[in-house]
């Protein structure tokens, strides 16, 4: 079976304030063989980038409205009139509250509905094919 890669760059805000952000380069990535899941990756320009990994579903749903709990958190805003995406990051190393740009993650998660429509997920994972491989040992 083929697999589609989707991905994106784009330039998030860690908000450090209500007052204060600085920018940081992320790239989102979804393939179709790990169809249930979004990957995010920051500082993507660095020696040693922090990939975050969590349900596409989540993301998909906190364009519209708030959800997630624990680690990952995602809800729609506006600031300064623009529509943004927060995301709140918990891990034992630290929290982090991003910013994305509503649009554009908006955009990504429709190239990655479209390469795998909501449902189907199950049917890419290969599992019936695995199980018959190991019945018919």
């Amino acid at each position: 079976m083929d697999h589609t890669v989707v991905e994106r760059e784009l330039e998030l805000k860690l908000v450090l304030s209500p007052e204060r952000s600085v920018p940081v380069p992320a790239r989102l990535g979804y393939r179709s063989d790990d169809p249930y899941a979004v990957h995010v990756s920051f500082h993507i320009d660095s020696e040693h980038p922090v990939d975050w990994t969590f349900a596409r579903e989540l993301l998909v749903e906190g364009v519209f409205r708030p959800c997630g709990h624990g680690d990952v958190r995602v809800w729609p805003t506006k600031v300064d009139g623009r529509g943004v995406v927060l995301m709140a990051l918990s891990s034992p190393d630290g929290d982090a509250l991003l910013e994305a740009p509503a649009a554009q993650v908006s955009a990504w998660l429709e190239r990655t509905l479209r390469a795998v429509p909501p449902g189907s997920e199950a049917g890419r994972l290969g599992l019936d094919g695995a199980l018959d491989e190991l019945l018919a040992r």
